[in-house]
């Protein structure tokens, strides 16, 4: 499986791009309360992402899945007013909010749908990012194969699965019997693509007139566009110069720096460096922004400038690579006891033949480095946003010890390390990926008009955002006991109001059976397994 996993990347990078084997659909929808003629959410607090502060009790109706009337529904601390609020009809559903925070439904701009390898098929998958409040992704690659994903967008959205809905940007490439060498090629492939039903393409990068013609023809079909600049093709078209071309988004972080070099043209590659071992791959990584201009000088305005003119999207993931700088405190984080499958826990351990497994001799100085990179980065995301870019959230869940839904909220917790306010964080989170999907209208803000996509919490997010997650937060009561508070309450996609507790209740008994099937525990890499136990190693 791991060879397999690699001859695949190995060829994306040369240009061909074969589907590889698919996870199993996601079976009927079972879950889920709805959808209703006339949905009456009462009393909630609104956050809703246009930059108005909170605002609440609000009740909030929405008739055939779009939200109809906003109304105001008495005072912060007074008594309810059953005179005030909207008067419910026979047949009406409501929902009690009372003391509740309500925000647009999450947008994830980097969600893979599992992945064989990984062993996490799609239920498991779109159940813990429903849990989480994402109510919408971006599938950026359909590594399942276009058609496998078109399907489950249909049944999203059509409600005949429990899934977010689904944006199918296909990898450049993908199902291409030949390598793609001429730019007429490029413009066949993109024509088919579009043709097909994709929303977009993810591009790992290309020669420079193949992806020059690729993005020109995209742009034509209305279609959007991300790359992940990759260390093979950077080298040609940066973050800058493919922004330049007609790229609309990119991913993590790749391209950035090179764009910022101004006494370099190429990443100071060591004599011994070898793309192939991702060790060095990473390693080096970790020192590239260091390598780039500096915050606030002429170059990293100049870069800056041109991309805010471009209205470019940064989508900067900054959870995948988190255990880069921190390894011990991704790998023990407490969701991976009861949420994580044995197959994944093998899939993320230390290995030389699977991708994202680079922990060979990982130590205090690489992570000192990345602690550094994250810095820069951060900085340049931050100023980014405060200048008026677009910065959005994504995940890239299911590599590198990060888990579907937890790594999204991860996400947002390290938007606002960045330095976003936490209105911002969540904004970032609901609008921008809206606006960057050309979605807008339908997404990503609580307003008449708007679909009916919220995520509902019993704890105030801008608090503390921790109280997003499926664990919950540490709080200690009145009485000196440990509590745990949060965890989203409802997630309501379509109108559709789904029992976030419920959801990973389904996760938690998938897991445990997946773990008592193969009599597995969790163990961390190189400790040795109890007796009896299937090891929890990448071996």
């Amino acid at each position: 499986m791991r060879k397999l996993l690699l001859l695949v990347l190995t060829l994306i990078t040369c240009g061909i791009h074969p589907v590889v084997a698919q996870v199993q659909k996601a079976p009927g929808r079972a879950e889920g309360d709805g959808p209703h003629k006339r949905l009456i959410i009462r009393g909630v607090t609104i956050i809703n992402s246009t930059g108005s502060p909170p605002i609440g009790p609000m009740d909030i109706v929405v008739e055939n899945n779009r939200i109809a009337q906003i109304r105001q529904a008495g005072y912060p601390g007074m008594p309810d007013d059953p005179q005030s609020g909207v008067k419910a009809n026979p047949g009406d559903k409501e929902l009690n909010c009372r003391g509740m925070y309500l925000m647009p439904g999450f947008v994830d701009m980097h969600g893979h749908i599992g992945g064989v390898q990984q062993g996490a098929n799609a239920e498991y998958v779109f159940k813990l990012w429903m849990a989480h409040g994402v109510t919408t992704i971006r599938d950026p690659s359909c590594g399942n194969g276009l058609d496998w994903v078109l399907d489950q967008k249909e049944k999203s959205a059509k409600n005949l699965i429990t899934a977010p809905r689904i944006k199918a940007y296909t990898v450049f490439g993908q199902g291409a019997k030949d390598f793609i060498i001429t730019p007429e090629q490029a413009r066949e492939w993109v024509r088919d693509n579009a043709k097909k039903g994709a929303d977009g393409i993810k591009f790992f990068g290309a020669e420079p007139e193949v992806f020059k013609a690729a993005l020109d023809e995209n742009k034509k079909w209305g279609l959007g566009s991300a790359a992940h600049h990759a260390q093979t093709e950077v080298g040609r078209m940066n973050a800058l110069a493919t922004a330049k071309a007609g790229l609309t988004t990119m991913e993590h972080w790749y391209g950035l720096p090179e764009a910022l070099f101004d006494d370099k043209t190429l990443q100071n590659y060591p004599s011994d460096y070898n793309y192939n071992n991702e060790q060095n791959r990473f390693e080096e990584a970790g020192k590239l922004w260091k390598q780039a201009a500096k915050p606030g000088s002429d170059k990293w305005n100049q870069v800056m400038d041109e991309m805010l003119k471009l209205d470019f999207t940064i989508d900067p993931t900054f959870n995948i690579y988190e255990a880069n700088r921190e390894l011990m405190l991704a790998r023990r984080a407490e969701w991976h006891d009861e949420y994580t499958l044995p197959s994944l826990w093998r899939f993320y351990g230390p290995s030389r033949i699977s991708h994202g497994s680079y922990w060979h001799n990982w130590g205090t100085e690489q992570e000192v480095a990345w602690k550094e990179n994250y810095r820069l980065w951060m900085a340049f995301i931050n100023e980014y946003k405060n200048r008026g870019g677009r910065v959005t959230t994504g995940s890239d869940s299911g590599f590198i010890y990060q888990l579907y839904g937890f790594a999204y909220i991860r996400e947002l917790e390290l938007l606002r390390e960045a330095g976003f306010h936490p209105m911002e964080v969540i904004r970032a989170a609901t609008l921008k990926g809206a606006e960057a999907l050309g979605m807008a209208k339908d997404i990503g803000s609580v307003e008449v008009g708007k679909l009916a996509d919220f995520v509902i919490t019993e704890e105030n997010p801008l608090a503390n955002l921790k109280t997003l997650y499926g664990t919950g937060a540490i709080r200690l009561n009145d009485k000196n006991e440990v509590t745990r508070v949060g965890g989203v309450k409802y997630t309501v996609k379509d109108g559709v109001v789904y029992d976030a507790k419920k959801l990973l209740a389904d996760v938690r008994r998938i897991v445990a059976d997946a773990k008592k099937e193969e009599n597995f525990e969790i163990t961390q890499p190189g400790i040795p397994q109890k007796t009896g136990k299937v090891s929890g190693s990448n071996k």
